[in-house]
């Protein structure tokens, strides 16, 4: 990494997300006849296609250095919330998603921390000063790095540059908490979508100290207790630079300046 140069851009790319596009396209069935189909996918071809990605992104962001974030097998969040990406459970990867990423491992700058989510990653990279220096962009589909201040741009359209300032990522992190994530298998406040729950911080002003108590409200209104939310924050938040103990090499769950309840773990 040029990390010494202030000047320089690195693209902190979400290997998870890149490695199943690439793997998931790359598979085709094949019918042998008398009932017999399988699946067959070229690794070299994926290969082929994760490095001309990765090329076509350097070359219009204009990047001087990537740094692909990759996910552990669990991480903090099931300690938290036992149910989280239980609807996951059962289904398989493409066939050379785990050769491909160990290709990206071998021939690439990569991060894979226990405990961390590559997302995880990707928030504490773009939200430190020092592991990474200069100029940040965050590559990836997933709308919960909009939760992380800094640049981001969709992986389908890397020309458009998003900059997330701090205030927003805070909103977008309590809008996620009121709607969950049925991906990721939280539910957030129930009945809450989208629309709803701009609608409850619309005029509020972007702090957490503002907007939290709104939020613990809507919960409490559902039946449900301050701690409920604590918990959906927990598992919405995206680590920064700060919920990060790098000396222990543990996340510090976010805790909101007006909570009276204590933290989940």
């Amino acid at each position: 990494l040029r990390a010494d140069l202030m000047s320089s851009r690195t693209l902190l790319i979400d290997g998870d997300i890149l490695v199943y596009r690439i793997t998931a396209a790359a598979e085709t069935p094949i019918d042998w006849g008398n009932d017999i189909w399988t699946l067959h996918s070229d690794l070299a071809e994926c290969k082929e296609a994760l490095d001309s990605q990765i090329t076509m992104y350097m070359e219009e962001l204009k990047a001087d250095d990537i740094i692909l974030a990759f996910s552990p097998p669990k991480n903090f969040r099931y300690r938290i919330y036992p149910q989280y990406k239980n609807n996951r459970q059962g289904k398989r990867k493409p066939i050379t998603y785990v050769p491909l990423k160990a290709y990206a491992h071998e021939k690439y700058k990569t991060f894979e921390r226990p405990d961390l989510e590559g997302d995880d990653i990707l928030g504490i990279l773009a939200t430190s000063p020092v592991i990474v220096k200069g100029d940040k962009i965050i590559v990836s589909l997933d709308k919960d790095l909009k939760t992380i201040p800094g640049k981001i741009c969709d992986m389908r359209d890397p020309i458009t540059i998003q900059e997330i300032t701090e205030q927003e990522a805070d909103c977008n992190h309590m809008l996620q908490t009121l709607t969950g994530d049925t991906s990721d298998g939280y539910p957030g406040c129930p009945g809450i979508g989208p629309v709803s729950a701009a609608k409850l911080l619309d005029g509020t002003e972007k702090t957490y100290a503002a907007m939290w108590p709104i939020v613990v409200k809507a919960y409490e209104k559902k039946g449900l207790s301050e701690e409920t939310a604590l918990i959906q924050a927990q598992i919405a938040r995206i680590c920064r630079r700060d919920d990060y103990d790098f000396k222990k090499k543990e996340v510090i769950p976010w805790t909101p300046p007006t909570t009276t309840t204590k933290t989940a773990s």
